[in-house]
């Protein structure tokens, strides 16, 4: 042991950097260059090799917990199929249903006629009841009324409540009361818009 390590102190460490003084090396430094050039290997070896397959690994990990997560997606979505198409049933039935509440063209005047029925129920003196241009919309025809009439707050109110009681859909907006010209009465302006689905003739 002792004269190991006298080898190793006596050793001219500027050697080191020429390889055929390997031979007369003492067995320590041999060792320790065999220890060295061992772990550069291992070093190597895991840099080249291990550290590539390491982020391959990665990837493909990420790649199948995304494979995973839409399998599992399409999973629910395969079980949940014959509720989607029953609800699409559904929204059909609805979307047609809303189809045949609005009126179509042949049908607007008889609509301004429920419109004057109802208003002259409530007790309104109707004095206008006026068809605008249409306004074509992506998926319906907007058809703007304009309505005057004289009465009392409650013939007002009754007279809305009938409007949204139609059978066809009409909309209420811009509503304008002022005095009329008896102390007892109001002047009513009103917007009225009714719809009809736009088949893609007012384009």
């Amino acid at each position: 042991m002792a004269s190991s390590f006298d080898e190793v102190k006596s050793f001219d460490w500027n050697d080191i950097g020429d390889p055929e003084s390997i031979g007369v090396w003492p067995g320590p430094v041999k060792a320790l260059l065999a220890v060295l050039l061992f772990a550069a290997c291992l070093g190597a070896g895991y840099w080249f090799h291990i550290k590539g397959r390491q982020a391959e690994l990665a990837v493909a990990e990420a790649g199948e917990v995304s494979r995973r997560t839409d399998l599992e997606t399409k999973a629910v979505l395969a079980a949940n199929l014959e509720a989607y198409r029953a609800q699409m049933v559904t929204m059909n039935e609805s979307f047609g249903e809303l189809l045949r509440q609005l009126p179509s063209q042949t049908e607007v005047p008889g609509l301004l006629d429920d419109i004057t029925s109802t208003g002259l129920g409530t007790g309104l003196k109707l004095d206008t009841i006026q068809l605008l241009a249409e306004r074509a919309q992506e998926f319906y025809v907007e058809l703007p009324i304009n309505i005057e009439a004289t009465g009392s707050y409650h013939d007002f109110g009754a007279f809305v409540s009938g409007v949204a009681s139609l059978s066809r859909i009409v909309t209420l907006h811009d509503f304008t009361i002022s005095a009329g010209l008896n102390p007892d009465e109001l002047r009513l302006r009103i917007s009225a818009r009714t719809y009809r689905y736009n088949a893609g003739d007012s384009q």
